[in-house]
């Protein structure tokens, strides 16, 4: 069985974007731009790449979809720290419509005989507990006769973190969510030509079968400027982390808050200091 998940990293697709401009390099301007990119890759390195590189289970595949434009030092910079991570492969794709994108290179990795397997998503701003893969594929084996019935049942984790990173550190809350795109997973069926960028989160229990366990926590969610959901998903009630929070952030999902404040503070930094 197949674990593939796939995450857009500044891709500028055609649409997809709550941020609507009129051209691919309109598009690019503002991906690229310095200050956004400083931001994504601190994200990036604080919490999307160590939770995936913390995986217990290392059976899988972590698709990056980015743009064939990418500038450095960015490009360089995303292949020196994923290089270290076997299971991550960057893939170059043109501008397409989102969705289209990504579903592209899931099956370009599957390959025409479309094996058994489990797809996931994650945002290159967001992180997975360190046991997801192992865990998704352990429900799947115990639900074996659901699996041989059913071509699509869908896996969710439904419990985990809201979270803002800065110089600071972390402010956090708990969050009890419902079918959101982290924490989610997808088991397809041998065959099956479609994959989960077939289909919106929020409806896929909607449309198949669903498992849902509410233990242990799975994801955290970054809120922050520069979310494209930014102004649905405002920070509200988030606090500091509690020394008990701080471990759990540790060992579930590899995320440390001292590297979180170096690395925000190092944003803040002038040019040559920090």
């Amino acid at each position: 069985m197949r674990i593939i998940g796939v995450c857009r990293f500044s891709y500028p697709a055609l649409g997809g974007f709550k941020r609507m401009h009129d051209s691919v390099a309109e598009r690019e301007a503002y991906l690229y731009a310095p200050a956004r990119m400083a931001l994504r890759f601190a994200h990036f390195e604080t919490l999307t790449l160590p939770s995936v590189a913390a995986q217990t289970d290392p059976d899988f595949t972590f698709l990056i979809v980015i743009g064939q434009n990418m500038p450095q030092p960015w490009l360089g910079r995303l292949h020196a720290l994923c290089a270290p991570v076997p299971q991550i492969k960057i893939v170059p794709c043109a501008p397409l419509k989102h969705r289209l994108a990504l579903q592209l290179a899931i099956q370009d990795e599957l390959g025409e005989e479309r094996p058994e397997s489990i797809q996931f998503r994650l945002d290159d701003d967001d992180a997975m507990g360190v046991d997801f893969v192992e865990l998704a594929r352990s429900v799947a084996r115990r639900t074996g006769r659901l699996r041989r019935r059913e071509r699509r049942t869908a896996i969710e984790f439904n419990t985990g973190y809201s979270a803002t990173l800065s110089k600071d550190g972390i402010i956090a809350e708990d969050v009890i969510s419902s079918f959101w795109a982290c924490g989610l997973g997808v088991h397809f069926a041998e065959g099956d030509d479609k994959t989960i960028m077939n289909f919106g989160h929020h409806k896929l229990h909607h449309l198949m079968p669903s498992i849902i366990h509410p233990h242990p926590p799975m994801y955290i969610r970054a809120k922050h400027t520069d979310n494209d959901s930014e102004a649905k998903f405002r920070p509200r009630r988030l606090k500091p982390l509690s020394d008990a929070q701080r471990q759990i952030f540790q060992t579930r999902f590899n995320v440390d808050e001292e590297r979180v404040q170096d690395a925000f503070a190092a944003l803040d930094a002038p040019p040559g200091k920090g």
